[in-house]
Order: structure tokens, then sequence, then C-alpha cells
């Protein structure tokens, strides 16, 4: 088996520290660190590395600094050899060979979801078919029409077929057996919720029926349903129900957990939407565990909502923890380390380098443009003028000699603001990017790359005076 030898390329500022990271750890894999002539590695780009590399030393591959811009392909033809880019700082290496040791596809998922349109009734068709375009851009899988009791419903039957019309799985929720059998007719897929006493109106239509206890916790009465809908070959969803926190939370957790003993082959439901809507918290956490515990007892299907404002991201999480549990459920692995998307306010390491290390990368600027970076000690800016640190901007802009730039002082301003909310919260800045905000990030794009889970938007464009960026490789 031939040997593997990387050619890591470099800036002068990164070069040392680089050669420290490589050594520490021990890879298996010889190496080579190649200084390009550029004193900050972010500032290279693929043209520049063609006209000045002379030589890949017989390197099997090379990595280039992860913000180092410009065509690869292009690079790996010209030099021979494969080109990546490695991770944006040169503090990640030990992650990014470790997390090359695995491949998550996270386009794959097991749990489908239905996003309920709860105040249906009240919208019109176009509204309708808006918040379905909506929730499917974000995940959903079926567009769940909800009803309401007691009030009139008369477009039902025509917001169903148009859903249908325009290409979506329908699911039609209510306890009135006439609403049931209405959206059946109309085309609905599925159906909930039935009981042993309505599940006649499985032979109605043709909507697969998704079938609840017939009194709340009681796991018994749902042996009727399962045999009477077993024997007539249909297939069918149960929902054993899950209960709000103080409301029997806990005790619907074991309840779920007994029927999937009881039944280890029946699909099953679990409703969501009881803890994201009902508990004052972020609710992208509770996905990830809600969508765990889905992952543990095969639970295939989950209905979701975003009716509470605390709770518009819901179906959006959903959608990303689902595929994070699934990956991790086939590598048989803890779901860490697969997508950052999750962690919307924390990061795993934030704080890459310590402020001794920071210092050290200081004292070899040579130039007036401020950098700024982050570490558990608070935000530091520096320049060949010195390093200055500080946990409130404020204190800082005494120091920095921009009242007459405004168009400086704006920005760092701005960049001084991400670096404060980073340090607080723990998540990792970067200079000249926006915060990642994982999948709690606005956005008006309707598809996100599940491969590289990036924030939508653009990144604030310099002033000629402002910053040249982080160090990396």
């Amino acid at each position: 088996m031939t040997e593997e030898r990387i050619l890591f390329l470099t800036g002068k500022l990164a070069e040392k520290q680089l050669r420290q990271i490589l050594a520490a750890m021990q890879p298996e894999f010889s190496y080579r660190v190649l200084e390009m002539g550029v004193k900050v590695a972010a500032l290279m780009t693929t043209e520049m590395i063609a006209r000045r590399l002379k030589d890949t030393f017989g390197a099997t591959r090379m990595i280039i600094p992860g913000r180092c811009r410009g065509d690869l392909a292009v690079l790996s033809e010209q030099i021979g050899i494969p080109v990546e880019r490695g991770p944006e700082e040169v503090k990640d290496l030990p992650l990014y060979f470790g997390k090359n040791a695995h491949h998550y596809d996270l386009n794959q998922y097991q749990t489908k979801i239905f996003a309920e349109i709860v105040d249906a009734p009240f919208l019109s068709i176009e509204a309708i078919l808006e918040r379905a375009h909506y929730y499917q851009s974000n995940g959903a899988d079926v567009i769940d029409i909800g009803c309401q009791p007691g009030v009139q419903f008369p477009h039902l039957s025509e917001a169903i077929s148009s859903l249908k019309q325009a290409g979506f799985k329908v699911s039609i929720d209510s306890l009135d057996s006439s609403d049931l059998i209405a959206g059946g007719k109309a085309g609905a897929d599925y159906m909930l919720s039935l009981t042993s006493s309505t599940l006649w109106v499985a032979d109605e239509v043709a909507a697969t029926p998704i079938v609840i206890p017939d009194q709340h916790g009681d796991l018994t009465s749902l042996d009727k349903s399962i045999q009477i809908l077993q024997a007539k070959n249909r297939a069918f969803i149960v929902d054993p129900i899950l209960d709000p926190i103080h409301f029997g939370f806990t005790e619907s957790i074991v309840r779920n957990h007994n029927f999937r003993q009881r039944y280890p082959d029946v699909e099953m439901m679990l409703g969501v939407g009881n803890i994201t809507e009902l508990t004052h918290a972020d609710t992208v956490g509770m996905n990830a565990l809600l969508l765990g515990i889905c992952s543990e007892l095969n639970i295939n299907h989950i209905l979701a909502t975003e009716v509470s404002k605390h709770a518009c991201r819901a179906i959006r999480e959903a959608d990303r923890a689902r595929r994070i549990m699934y990956a991790a459920k086939q590598q048989n692995s803890l779901p860490k380390h697969i997508s950052a998307d999750l962690l919307t306010v924390h990061d795993t390491a934030p704080f890459p380098y310590s402020q001794d290390e920071i210092a050290a990368i200081a004292a070899e600027i040579k130039d007036p443009s401020y950098r700024i970076q982050t570490s558990s000690n608070g935000l530091h800016v520096f320049n060949r003028d010195g390093m200055h640190t500080a946990l409130d901007p404020f204190d800082l802009y005494p120091k920095l000699h921009v009242e007459s730039d405004g168009g400086h002082a704006f920005y760092l301003g701005v960049e001084l603001a991400r670096a404060e909310i980073s340090w607080q919260l723990g998540k990792r800045y970067t200079q000249d990017q926006r915060l990642n905000w994982g999948c709690a990030e606005q956005t008006t794009e309707s598809k996100v790359d599940l491969h590289t889970f990036k924030p939508a938007g653009s990144t604030l464009k310099k002033s000629n005076k402002t910053a040249e960026g982080g160090e990396n490789q």
C-alpha cells in the first residue's frame, strides 16, 4: 500500500502553529509544510498557488487553507494531484481528519414529518397552499389539514383537492367522522385520529387511518383496532399520545415505549407539538431529544406544528434532527460531530485559541489592519501597534483611533458586536463571517444544502482600511 504524503500550504503567520499541530497529531501519513510567501493564509488564491508552486515534493494530495478562494478542480489538474480545502481554523485540523474517517449521508431519514396547518378553516385556499409550500421547503413530508371543533370548514374538500393537485401528500385531522370522510373522498392520504368506535370510517375511504386509544392512556383499547385493521390487511399508524410536561409527559414516554415493546412492527406516530408548543424553551433541543426517542423506538411519523412564536422553526429543526439521528443510528454512533446545525447558540469548540496564543500571533503583525479574535478571556483586537483585550466593545473604542473614519468605525463596530455575542454565548467567532445560527436562522431561501449546512446570506463587505481576516492555514 502506497504511503499517503500530504503537502500543506500556509502563510507566514500560521506556519509555526501549523507545524506544531501536525507534530502533535502524530499522523499516520507523511507531510510537508510549505509557506507560500504570503503573510495571511486567507489571502491566498488557487491562481496564486498555481503561479508560485514549482514542486509538489512527491505529495499524493495537497491541502490548502480553508478560506483560500478559487477553483480546486483547475488547480488539481494543473499540478497533477488532488487538492482540497482544509478547515478554516488551523486548530481544527485534528477534528478535520477525524471527521474524514466517517461519511454521514444527511440526505437520508426515516421519520416522516406531518406539518399541521392548525388554522386551516380560517385560511383561503391560496393561503393554505402558501403555508404548505413553506412547510415543505422546511422538510415536511405530509401537509396536515387541521379541523377545529364547532368551526365550519366549507372549503375543506376544495383545500385538500388543491393540495393534491399541487403534488402534496395530505392528511385530514379531525375527531369528526364527517370531516374525515369528506377529506378522504377529496383525496387525503391519511386521516387522524380514529378510535375503535370510529374505525368504520376506514371502510368508507382509502386514506390510511391513524389510530388513538379510546380512553386516554389506555393501551389495551388499541388492541381491538389493531386486530380489525390487520384482519382487513389495511395499512395504519398508531399514536399512543405524547402529553405535555406536568400533564403526564414522563408517563406518556413510558407508554410509547411499552406500546413498541408490545407491537414491535406496528407503525407509530409521535405528536411532538405537545412539547415544543407548550414549553417555553428553545425548541431545537426538544426536537433533538424527541427525534432521538423516535429513532430508538422506530417511530416513523411525527406530527409537528408552528403555532407559538417561539416554535417558528420547529419543522426545520425536526427535519435536521431526524437526519442527524438517522445518520448516527446507521453508523451505530452517538449523534455527535455529524452536523453542527442543531447547535444554534453554542459551538463544540468556541475558542480555538487561548489569549497567550492570540498574543503570539499579534506579536507577528507588521501592518495597521485590525484583527479580531476571541478567547475564553474576552475580545482581542490587535495590529502592529499592539493588542487590546476587553469584555465590552465600548471599552475598546477609545484605543482604536477610528473617530475620523466612519466606514472603518462602522465595520469594527459590527465585527466587535458579533465577537461579543459569540463570546457571551460560547459560539465560534470568525472575522468577516456572519455568525452561524444553524437551523435557527431565518432565511428567505426555500432549500438548504444538507451537505454543508451553511447559513444563507452574504458577508459584510469591508472598507479598504479594515482587517485582513483571521488566521488559518
